[in-house]
């Protein structure tokens, strides 16, 4: 490099003296003078000449072939002070250029003194190599030579010569990383050359490996460089008052592609230097924790008086603690650079896993599991982005790692297996799982979750130890402290979709008991709100994201996450209103986003490229380039749809009919808004603010914190915005489309959040209300996308497509105006012909047609073209349904009904014959007619009749097998069978559609007789017992849903008399447990619906010994969620069966009231027996109904009842058992005496298990009894022995203490243990244990005579052995032929048989859970199409509105108490078909119902006509013990002399005998709060 010029302060040359120069050898030439005398400096230029002219000689020689002794007086004068000081840089930078030579020529002995050494060595580092942070510098090309060669020759090592040389060292360390970090910010400046940054690492690896102690500093400066990464770091310290290598703060909001320069030759020195960095990181590490463990035992030392406190409570200082975050989080980056270097601070880690202290512990389990996890100090990469809205969704086949954004700081790295390189460690680590602190199980669950994403680091688990993490992984799902659960969840959530499928999956599916999907599936049910959040969303999303790859056929998918929707709305069961609003959340946000997909997709634009192509992943070709975002969605709904299971399903069209009912109420609230003006009131402000206020508190029992949202609809309604009213009607009306709604909640969701006036959270309220009442799953977008599925069966969703669009039809049929024309078309094209069937898909889509054609006749199409179609149907169709649902469009759209109905059933009827192509269908088109056009079929009404007995009901034309079970169950029904059920619909219809009370009776009383025969006779009408044993079940279970759905009109309820009604409930028992389940099923389901009278509440109360615990838990859900319903129309006003509207105090006793009746029921069972073993069985009848009615606050008026029941006789029956041996007449009464006592016993019991106390009932109570069913006792003195009399035998009552304390302490639904609180997998693997035989009917056949000596059954196999004899001794054999209703008898069919029993944990958890809140109950419209009702004469149809059995819901489906409120969706309504228009609820005539009493249907055995013989005296073990004179009979009713006891408030039994026998106990019929209309007089 050429020198710069400078002024010469003398032209004069110096020439050295002669004298001075000695015989020259082979070797340096250069004999300028470099140094002066004071006063005669030499020129800056002259001196740079001088300096260039010695450096680039030396630069060219070689060590091996000079003279070094040349080099001496060189040497010498480049070490004087003049030129290491000098004050040009120049001067300095070829000072130090021909010094490096120096040292390299004279290696490996330098020609200088320590001193000159130390001078040559300051000026190198201190001036010299600092300057190379700077390549822009005029010397630059000399301060890199110097680098060079230092690094090269490693003459860099004299400095380790140089005594205390550590300054020199330490500066040189963090000048170089100092240079280097510069160099990595200077963005916009010249960067460093990569052989710079070589050779200062060159030199620092020099340093490092010659040096026999680095100082701490230096250390410090050189781990200091890991932390560069670490985006929170500030700085790095060591020691009190020491911080060295400062570390940029602006490091931390880089994204680099690179390491850090600085990072990567700590890295080098580390990885080439490792025995002696693995001493000096060790001793730091120790230094670090050595310190904190010090400053802890000081603590201890200091707090030796405290002997109350933990000593796990002492730790290190806040400043202790910093640093070891620090030092920590040093390790997880040095792991990943340099692993060896901690061969010595793993173990130390190892043993901070078992310190006291919890501070410790947490950060070494932290610390381990980032490690094993290949984590760096910048913390584990973000998580995945798993977006259900996302369009096209995610395919498997085209995953690609790489195409995931990638950051190099936080990408897991690991340099080898850390399992393998430290076993023990590792399994110390695996250890933490049983920790006893929850903190650190939750940081031990978040590392495993961590070390399974990224498989160790990268370098991958063993399929072993994967096992065993996703397996420990599946356990913290389960652990007993809600912060683990959460921690489990949450690392779950961090799984990419890719290794959810791979890694998760391979432990089984979400169905799969024990895998981690099922046990993240069960925490969407967990105690704990904020677990349930976690898990529900985590949960959603995943689905969200599969449902593409579900929708494309991918089994392996399918079987992993396909049951996910079902485990996400199955938790609606739980009846919590959180769950509720979660679910609302869900549903919309990730199941099916109201963003998916982007509307703005809809038509991909040509003019972007391919590349601004929409693709949909599902589609290929041209579909591909215009996509139908309605048909989209509609997929993934049905989709979703498609995946649930029976009770999910349930939730799905429950919540989608509960649209239709609440967005009334909104409605209603928003007109209110309006009316109330923002205050503002014209006129009726009184009557306007509390119809405001009523709906306010409807609405707020859908949501949790009622206050806050009463308190945000009252502010709502003060805000008075207009446009936030007419968005929400846009929102429910069914004439918006998908995007109008999607818009409006948009835009009322921003103009809500940016309203000064709006209170905040507003929206959280809202958000639910709008996404229930919203009219976004059956919208009128979606039509046309569910009928193409139906027609096409593209990717298998024609099933739930025609289920859905039943559905929409019956809930919502507006939305099918715009589009039942088309519907239409599509049915005409689908007609059979005489050689071509219809598809199978057309019963639903006639189905749906016909639900339109009841509402809106006027919109389906007159053409005769569809009427022939629909005639065709009608004739041919298959299924039979088809027909009927053919008729029932013709009879409600069409003008000429009369003519049509006429023609079609002489088609129907002409020629007909068993057997015949379409008989079938002809039967089931006479059958509609027979309801929908009775008067039109005039004369022919006698003819069909003639069809149905002569040529179906009486002839049997199927053989069998005798050796087969008399009464058994077949799935697949033969067309006998199948005819036989359709004559009998034809029956009944003509009796549903006659309107004329006063014929009513006559027309009636065969089909009444004919049924009731199929119920008593368990199916069988031939007279031989030819009937197969599958036609019987099947004929049977038609009889009893057809009483039932006889008995939804008043005037055709009147005509089912008390023994009828009782064989009736017998149903309930049947032996076949598809039989009785469907039965309970469609009487759940009227009597929600408020269509049957109280007293079938009765039936399900015999479930007492349900064997199949899903049924079991089922009905005590139902059972609960009525009862709780009831409860809350106290003040309120409901409707009742025929459309009566009743007050609610009557209503709101329903369950209370029918008490009276269920021991008439018990009375009259067949299983009643007198002894003390047999009214045990009796007792668990009641017992059961107390365990769900009874409440401390009706528990009173339970008893009263059972009281009242004594002072009346039984007016049903007395006769003679038809099973009896004897001629020996039963006296009902006595056993209604002998009830009333064991039911008073068992809520004394029940009583004083719940600690309650029996309060006096108020005197305006009047209770009557049901005349159909009781009498008032004429005889004073009878009455009054009767009330005296105790008539339990003995043994009893402490039998019956035992058997109420065994059934509260039994598990409600036979469910294990909540998986929540801790219950382990293990439980389910108990042994059940058989509890006692099951009270199944099985034929009355078999039945016997009632011996008072019998034994009874075993009921519990771990009954004491202290227990009296009367419990231990009911397990003989010989009992298991003696049982009437053959309870303990194999069942040939049908899942459950036994009970089985829990621990006593378990036990003492449900007695905890005894009064918690009630389930949802599955009380929604079953799917069956065999028994459909198109039309009802005085009740809506059976496809109408479902009521809702949830508490909660139900409580706003009742309208307070004003008329212009909607109408209640579970009232019921009128038929509006033009068919029906004209029935009316006639109230039966005295004499009709009078004569219906008398001539009850006959039995299938008739029974002996009665004797007027007074009750026996005594019987053996049967007849009861008369108590002395003056001693009460149970010791919590008082004698007539005497007063109640305190909390003992009881009607004293001369009180009762004075009702008895001197008033009229059955009151009025306005009065009676049990009478039904059919029995009241």
């Amino acid at each position: 490099m050429p020198a710069r010029a400078r002024p010469a302060s003398s032209t004069a040359t110096e020439v050295v003296p002669q004298e001075d120069v000695v015989h020259m050898m082979p070797g340096l030439q250069f004999n300028e003078a470099l140094s002066w005398r004071a006063g005669k400096a030499i020129p800056v230029a002259d001196l740079l000449r001088r300096l260039q002219t010695l450096s680039k000689e030396m630069r060219d020689m070689e060590q091996e072939e000079n003279e070094r002794q040349s080099f001496t007086r060189v040497a010498k004068e480049l070490a004087s002070p003049n030129l290491l000081s000098h004050k040009d840089k120049g001067v300095k930078a070829w000072t130090a250029a021909c010094l490096v030579d120096i040292l390299r020529l004279c290696a490996p002995d330098a020609p200088y003194t320590e001193q000159q050494l130390r001078d040559i060595f300051t000026m190198l580092i201190t001036s010299i190599l600092p300057a190379l942070s700077d390549p822009s510098n005029a010397y630059n090309v000399q301060h890199t030579y110097v680098l060079q060669s230092l690094a090269q020759v490693k003459s860099i090592v004299l400095v380790t010569d140089i005594p205390n040389s550590e300054n020199l060292i330490l500066f040189l360390f963090t000048s170089f990383f100092d240079i280097l970090s510069g160099s990595s910010r200077s963005s916009g400046e010249e960067q460093l050359p990569k052989n710079v940054e070589y050779n200062m690492t060159s030199i620092l690896v020099t340093m490092v490996d010659e040096s026999s102690s680095l100082p701490q500093e230096a250390v410090d400066t050189i781990v200091a460089q890991f932390l560069r990464t670490d985006p929170r770091v500030i700085g790095f310290s060591h020691g009190k008052g020491k911080k060295n290598g400062i570390v940029d703060e602006n490091q931390s909001t880089l994204v680099l592609k690179e390491l850090p320069p600085a990072y990567n030759m700590a890295k080098m020195i580390c990885n080439s230097c490792e025995d002696k960095m693995a001493r000096e990181i060790s001793k730091y590490f120790n230094d670090v924790i050595v310190e904190a463990s010090t400053s802890s035992h000081q603590h201890r030392r200091n707090s030796r008086d405290m002997d109350d406190v933990d000593d796990s409570a002492f730790g290190p200082t806040e400043d202790d603690m910093k640093e070891l975050y620090k030092a920590h989080r040093l390790l997880r980056e040095l792991w990943r650079a340099c692993p060896a270097v901690l061969q010595n601070v793993i173990p130390q880690l190892e043993a901070e896993l078992s310190a006291e202290n919890l501070q410790l512990r947490l950060l070494a389990t932290e610390t381990l599991g980032d490690i094993i996890s290949g984590v760096g100090a910048a913390g584990p990469p973000p998580p995945p982005v798993v977006d259900p809205a996302a369009y096209p969704q995610v395919d498997l086949s085209g995953w690609s790692e790489s195409s995931q954004p990638i950051n190099l700081l936080t990408k897991p790295r690991s340099p080898q297996s850390f399992p393998q390189a430290y076993t023990h460690v590792y399994t110390t680590f695996l250890s933490r799982r049983q920790d006893k602190s929850a903190i650190i199980r939750s940081a031990w669950t978040t590392a495993i979750g961590r070390i399974l994403t990224t498989s160790a680091g990268g370098v991958g688990l063993s399929p072993s130890d994967q096992q065993r993490l996703v397996e420990d992984l599946s356990r913290m799902l389960n652990d007993t402290d809600e912060k683990v659960r959460i921690a489990a969840i949450k690392a779950v959530a961090t799984f990419s979709f890719r290794d959810v499928i791979d890694k998760l999956g391979s432990d089984g599916s979400v169905a799969t008991t024990g895998s981690v999907l099922s046990n993240l599936a069960e925490r969407v049910k967990d105690r704990k709100h904020s677990v349930r959040v976690e898990a529900t969303w985590v949960l959603a999303r995943l689905w969200g994201v599969a449902s593409g790859e579900i929708a494309a056929g991918n089994e392996q998918v399918t079987d992993i996450l396909g049951a996910t929707p079902s485990k996400i709305l199955n938790a609606a069961y739980v009846a919590d209103l959180e769950i509720n609003v979660l679910l609302d959340h869900v549903f919309f946000e990730a199941l099916v986003p109201l963003s998916y997909p982007p509307i703005k997709s809809k038509v991909a634009k040509q003019s972007n490229g391919d590349s601004q192509r929409v693709k949909d992943s599902q589609t290929s070709g041209e579909e591909s380039k215009s996509l139908d975002p309605d048909k989209i969605r509609t997929e993934r709904l049905l989709l979703l749809a498609k995946s649930l299971d029976e009770r999910a399903s349930k939730i799905f069209f429950a919540r989608c009919a509960m649209q239709a009912q609440l967005s009334k109420y909104l409605t209603a609230y928003l007109q209110s808004c309006e009316d109330y003006n923002n205050g503002v009131m014209d006129k009726n402000e009184a009557q306007i603010k509390d119809r405001l206020s009523k709906l306010i508190n409807e609405l707020a029992k859908l949501l949790p914190d009622q206050s806050k949202v009463s308190a945000d609809l009252w502010k709502f309604a003060k805000m008075h915005d207009r446009r936030a009213y007419q968005l929400i009607r846009f929102c429910m009306a069914p004439e918006s489309d998908y995007r109008t709604v999607f818009k409006a909640l948009k835009e009322l969701t921003k103009r809500i959040e940016t309203l000064p006036a709006a209170p905040s959270g507003l929206m959280d309220t809202l958000t639910p209300l709008l996404y229930r009442t919203s009219i976004l799953i059956y919208n009128k977008s979606h039509v046309p996308a569910i009928m193409e599925f139906s027609r096409t069966d593209e990717k298998s969703l024609g099933s739930i497509a025609h289920e859905v669009m039943k559905d929409i039809s019956s809930r919502t049929p507006e939305v099918l105006k715009a589009h039942v024309s088309e519907l239409c078309r599509l049915l005409q094209g689908e007609a059979p012909g005489p050689d071509k069937p219809n598809d199978a898909g057309a019963v639903d889509d006639l189905k749906a047609c016909a639900a339109f054609a009841r509402k809106f006749p006027g919109e389906i199409p007159q053409d005769q073209a569809f009427i022939q179609a629909m005639t065709s149907f009608a004739l041919r169709g298959s299924p039979p349904e088809t027909a009927k649902h053919a008729v029932s469009i013709l009879m409600a759209s069409s003008k000429k009904k009369e003519a049509l109905a006429k023609d079609l059933a002489r088609k129907c009827m002409n020629n007909f014959k068993y057997g015949s192509t379409g008989f079938l269908s002809r039967l089931a088109a006479l059958s509609q007619l027979s309801l929908l056009a009775p008067a039109e079929l005039g004369t022919d009404s006698d003819a069909i009749v003639d069809i149905a007995t002569k040529e179906i009901l009486l002839q049997v034309r199927t053989t069998f097998d005798k050796g087969l079970e008399r009464y058994q169950w077949a799935a697949n029904v033969d067309e006998e069978c199948t005819a036989k059920c359709w004559a009998l619909k034809i029956l009944a219809n003509k009796v549903r559609s006659h309107g004329d009370a006063a014929t009513l009776q006559k027309i009636a009383a065969p089909v009444y007789t004919l049924l009731t025969t199929l119920v008593s006779n368990e199916g069988e009408l031939s007279v031989g017992n030819t009937t197969p044993p599958n036609h019987k079940s099947r004929l049977r279970l038609t009889a009893a849903r057809l009483l039932l759905k006889l008995c939804v009109s008043k005037p055709h309820e009147g005509l089912l008399a008390p023994p009828a009604f009782n064989e009736l409930a017998e149903v309930a028992q049947d032996a076949l447990f598809p039989v009785r389940s469907s039965f309970l099923q469609r009487l759940k389901k009227y009597l929600a619906q408020t269509k049957l009278p109280p007293r079938f509440y009765i039936m399900p109360f015999l479930l007492a010994f349900e064997p199949d615990e899903v049924l079991m838990a089922e009905t005590v859900t139902w059972i609960k969620s009525r009862a709780a319903f009831f409860a809350s129309l106290k003040s309120q006003q409901v409707t009742g069966t025929g459309g009566r509207t009743q007050p609610a105090s009557k209503a709101s006793t329903v369950l209370e009231s029918v008490f009276a009746r269920l021991l008439s029921l018990l009375a009259h069972h067949p299983d009643f027996g007198d002894s003390a073993e047999e009214l045990l069985d009796s007792a668990r009848y009641i017992i059961f109904y107390l365990s769900t009615v009874a409440n401390e606050d009706n528990i009173s008026l339970i008893f009263h009842i059972a009281q009242r029941v004594k002072g009346c006789r039984d007016v049903v029956s007395t006769s003679t058992s038809p099973d009896s041996d004897e001629s020996e007449p039963i006296n009902y009464s006595e056993r209604l005496y002998v009830l009333s006592d064991l039911a008073q016993q068992a809520i004394h019991t029940f009583i004083d298990a719940h600690n309650w106390s029996l309060q006096t009932l108020p005197s305006l109570t009047r209770l009557t009894l049901p005349r159909s069913l009781f009498t008032e006792i004429k005889d004073h003195e009878i009455a009054i022995n009767t009330a005296e009399k105790n008539f339990l035998p003995e043994g009893v009552k402490q039998s019956l203490e035992l058997q109420v304390r065994i059934a509260l302490r039994k598990p409600k639904s036979g469910r294990s243990k909540r998986k929540s609180e801790g219950g382990d997998e293990s439980l389910k693997a108990k042994k059940a244990k058989t509890a006692r035989s099951l009270p199944i009917r099985d034929g009355k056949k078999e039945r016997k005579k009632v011996r008072a000596s019998g034994k009874g059954e075993s009921w519990d196999e771990n009954a004491d052995e202290s227990e009296p004899d009367v419990v231990r001794e009911r397990g003989s054999s010989e009992v298991r032929e003696r049982r009437r209703s053959g309870r303990v008898s194999a069942v040939a069919s049908g899942p459950g048989k036994s009970y089985a029993e829990r621990d006593d944990e378990e036990d003492e958890r449900e007695l905890e859970e005894l009064n918690e809140p009630n389930e949802l109950a599955d009380d929604e419209d079953e799917d069956d199409d065999n028994d459909d009702d198109d039309a009802e004469p005085q009740a809506s149809d059976e496809d109408g509105d479902v009521a809702m059995s949830n508490p909660e819901d139900e409580a706003t489906m009742t309208d307070p108490e004003h008329e212009d409120l909607p109408t209640p969706p579970t009232s019921t309504a009128k038929s509006k078909s033009t068919t029906t228009s004209k029935l009316k609820a006639i109230k039966p005539s005295p004499s009709t119902r009078t004569s219906s009493r008398a001539k009850p249907p006959p039995p299938a055995k008739a029974a002996a006509p009665p004797k007027a013989k007074a009750a026996p005296a005594s019987k053996p073990k049967a007849a009861a013990k008369t108590r002395p004179a003056g001693k009460p009979a149970l010791k919590t009713k008082p004698a007539p002399a005497q007063r109640p006891a305190p909390g003992r408030a009881t009607r004293s039994r001369g009180a009762a005998a004075d009702d008895a026998g001197g008033k009229d106990p059955l009151g009025s019929e306005e009065d009676s709060e049990l009478s039904e209309a059919a029995d009241s007089e």
